[in-house]
């Protein structure tokens, strides 16, 4: 392949690498790399459909005034994620406020942020955000295209699971199924048969299938990690007196409340619940649950001793049970992604390796009755084993 052939498709695939991070990051609520704003509240930092680089709030280090983060807003726009500057840190959290706003979130009725409701950090500067013009516009345009043809597969096929991050896994999945059978189709009709190179060179590259296959194994496997786990919110109020209400607690004082871990796929999974925020107590903290149940552990909410309104966090991380369960405790306490990184590693690894194994590396091929024949795949097995 030539350098200007190899330019021009690593500049194709950065670029759907970043349209699907977005569209991705919107549907799990987590920016992955890359963000946008759909609003002009930030202007003139952040126009309507600028992007900006989102640095994941677990490795972003500590946050102050004048920083740009993205949070989860709970009455913002009927709440979700939103990119606001904070503008002042108090005790309870962080005030926040668009730069375009006349007055902060707060004032509106927004609850204060807190450091469990940030899920980004806009990278910066010199104390200027790095802005990315007009790339959310493309992204929202795609989003909005995506998700017009998951209604219209839903719809047709009278399947829900179209819809949502399991549906855009099926499409991206189909997609890829579709692009490799269209790129066999038109690279055999130019195929002279009669003066074919019959040379190892040949045919599809075992490595370009392999990858396909582990790409979408591991997309599988973090979505069916990530989308269930997330921050659990308690809104809980310090009374002057008891209360049958488990939210309602008397200042001063606890109050315990069982917290479930359902798993309902065929993958048994290790469950992680972690306190988020000051006056909550978790145990025990890691949970294993079976293909198809659910474990439970209890969680402590403490009242302040000042009476009023106070939002409590927990926060989940769960991972396929494919690696023993003292591996990855060792890796969470590394860091919470350790696990994630280890686990797709070794499921996609483990995929482009037993595929190397029996393929030999040997490029993929498409044969008539009057080529040569080559043993079934089981035969080779058998062959091998019995060498």
């Amino acid at each position: 392949m030539s350098i200007k052939r190899t330019l021009s498709v690593a500049l194709q695939a950065a670029a759907v690498l970043v349209v699907v991070s977005l569209v991705v990051g919107q549907f799990l609520g987590q920016p992955i790399l890359l963000s946008y704003v759909e609003t002009g509240s930030m202007q003139p930092t952040l126009s309507p459909g600028d992007g900006f680089v989102a640095i994941p709030a677990q490795i972003a280090g500590g946050i102050g005034p004048g920083d740009v983060v993205t949070f989860d807003a709970q009455e913002i726009q009927g709440g979700g994620l939103t990119t606001h500057r904070v503008v002042e840190e108090t005790e309870r959290g962080y005030i926040t406020r668009g730069d375009n706003n006349p007055f902060t979130d707060q004032d509106g009725g927004e609850p204060v942020v807190q450091d469990a409701d940030v899920v980004a950090k806009a990278l910066q500067v010199g104390g200027g955000v790095v802005v990315i013009p007009h790339l959310g516009t493309v992204a929202m345009g795609f989003q909005s295209a995506l998700q017009s043809v998951q209604t219209w597969l839903a719809v047709t096929f009278g399947v829900r699971s179209f819809q949502g991050t399991q549906g855009l896994a099926y499409i991206v999945f189909g997609l890829s199924i579709i692009a490799y059978a269209v790129d066999w189709y038109l690279d055999a009709g130019s195929r002279d048969r009669e003066s074919r190179d019959r040379s190892r060179d040949d045919g599809t590259s075992v490595f370009a299938i392999l990858g396909v296959l582990a790409l979408v194994l591991m997309a599988t496997a973090t979505a069916a990690m990530v989308v269930p786990g997330g921050t659990q919110e308690y809104g809980v109020v310090s009374a002057e007196f008891e209360s049958e209400n488990p939210t309602v607690i008397e200042r001063g004082t606890s109050q315990e409340i069982e917290y479930v871990v359902p798993n309902a796929g065929l993958v048994p999974v290790y469950a992680y619940v972690t306190p988020a925020s000051p006056g909550v107590d978790v145990e025990p903290q890691r949970l294993a649950v079976g293909s198809r149940g659910e474990a439970s552990t209890t969680v402590t909410l403490s009242a302040p001793d000042e009476t009023g309104y106070y939002r409590l966090f927990v926060v989940e991380h769960r991972y396929l049970a494919v690696l023993p369960s003292g591996v990855v405790d060792e890796l969470y306490g590394v860091h919470p992604w350790a696990p994630l990184v280890a686990i797709n590693g070794l499921l996609g690894g483990g995929i482009v390796g037993i595929g190397l194994l029996l393929l030999r590396g040997e490029p993929a091929r498409i044969r008539s009755r009057g080529s040569r024949e080559r043993p079934p795949l089981y035969k080779r097995l058998l062959r091998e084993l019995y060498r």
